[in-house]
């Protein structure tokens, strides 16, 4: 089985997805968007490989207005070898892929404009999936749609929809329970009568449960049994809710220990798990690493790597406890370091703390020249301790100077991750 992620990465540098406006959408400014776009899946595609990702969700801006009018580009013919090369590489690693067309792809609408709208779409992601050569077990995941007053009436719409699709897109369609209007009993009664497989959300069935006791455990054997031998292994969606929002709403990272509990209980083999969370790769990783086995503590070590200064201006104390925890080197204790990053995470930053930890990533620079970056630092340093800056400032300016002097190390670092996400281009 494996554990993935969708769409961004993060604190991989070179992988955002641009966009534009539709009123800047010319020809020549798609192309460069394009071309820029999949740079940014290659490095995304190789970054899950270096790290053993081997389930990921490819974003649907990858191609800007790619069933709209407006894109006249043929994408597919000009990117045609650079398409190929990224789906080679995605097949060598024995990566799967898969893409979501957005909420506003509705099959089953009333509206004919809105169902063209949507045939248009699923065409745009199964040439996609085409275009890289990857076989129909790489799959779009869509949600049934809206009721309409009569869900009987919009449940047999769309299975007339799907029957009209072209055969590439009925080939990669999997269907998903959502979190008002379709539950997985909705759904799964909709796979009977088109033989779509069905993915089970685990966060949707909980806003959208089914009627009776049913655990989700058989929710999921249920769906296992949509999947025929060309659709690959069975996959489901797994996310935790926010405890600070509406109910619902994906959480900023996936507790291990609710994780392990949810994972434990998967009867017989397991399903391939996408993860649907804020953070990413990070919590794909913090997964993968707790699930898996392996034989040395490098691949902790490296994660460690990238949590180590975002635990430091947390707690020094939990800095120390994870140092001392990897002191073993014949153990491999990845549930505990990550309760150990957690806990530290839940800690609220104080000035003292995160002023520190800006000191030490300050290190790898003191010894280079005087540059204006050095003096944007240390002004942002001294207007933060002094109450009149932010943090974010300061680790902007951090960030500058590991950009300046190609400090792959901390530019991989999660320290940086709020202040990126201040960051324009």
């Amino acid at each position: 089985m494996s554990i993935g992620y969708a769409c961004l990465a993060q604190a991989v540098p070179g992988t955002d997805i641009k966009k534009c406006l539709i009123k800047n959408a010319s020809p020549q400014r798609l192309r460069e968007l394009i071309a820029s776009n999949l740079d940014a899946l290659l490095n995304m595609v190789e970054y899950n490989i270096s790290n053993g990702i081997h389930l990921y969700r490819v974003s649907s801006d990858i191609i800007p207005f790619a069933s709209s009018p407006i894109n006249t580009i043929p994408w597919a013919d000009e990117f045609k070898e650079r398409l190929a090369m990224i789906g080679d590489r995605i097949k060598h690693s024995g990566m799967r892929v898969s893409m979501h067309p957005g909420q506003y792809t509705v099959l089953n609408s009333p509206n004919e404009k809105i169902a063209d709208a949507a045939y248009a779409e699923l065409d745009y992601h199964a040439l996609f999936l085409d275009s890289l050569r990857v076989d129909a077990s790489h799959k779009l995941v869509l949600h049934i749609g809206g009721v309409y007053e009569d869900k009987a009436a919009a449940s047999a719409r769309f299975i007339q929809r799907f029957r009209s699709l072209p055969e590439r897109v009925r080939g990669r369609l999997v269907i998903e329970n959502d979190d008002r209007s379709y539950n997985i009993s909705d759904v799964l009664a909709i796979s009977a009568s088109t033989n779509i497989p069905v993915v089970f959300d685990n966060l949707h069935h909980l806003a959208n449960p089914s009627l009776g006791s049913i655990p989700q455990q058989e929710w999921i054997a249920a769906c296992a049994s949509t999947w025929g031998k060309l659709d690959g292994r069975q996959k489901i969606h797994y996310s935790q809710s926010d405890p600070n929002r509406k109910p619902g709403a994906h959480s900023a990272t996936i507790r291990i220990d609710e994780f392990m509990d949810f994972y434990d209980c998967l009867a017989g083999e397991k399903p391939d798990i996408m993860l649907e969370v804020k953070d990413k790769n990070i919590s794909a990783r913090k997964c993968m690493l707790c699930v898996e086995r392996f034989d040395t503590l490098y691949e902790l070590e490296k994660e460690w790597g990238r949590y180590k200064y975002l635990v430091l201006e947390h707690s020094q104390s939990h800095y120390q406890a994870i140092r001392e925890l990897l002191k073993d080197k014949q153990a491999f204790p990845a549930r505990a370091f990550f309760r150990l990053v957690e806990s530290a995470m839940d800690l609220p930053l104080d000035r003292g703390s995160t002023i520190n930890a800006a000191s030490h990533v300050w290190g790898y620079f003191k010894d280079a020249g005087e540059t204006p970056q050095k003096r944007r630092y240390f002004k942002a340093l001294d207007e933060y301790a002094a109450r009149k800056g932010s943090l974010a400032t300061v680790k902007r300016s951090l960030y500058s100077l590991a950009e300046q002097h190609g400090q792959a190390y901390l530019l991989s670092s999660y320290y940086f991750l709020d202040s990126r996400a201040t960051r324009t281009d």
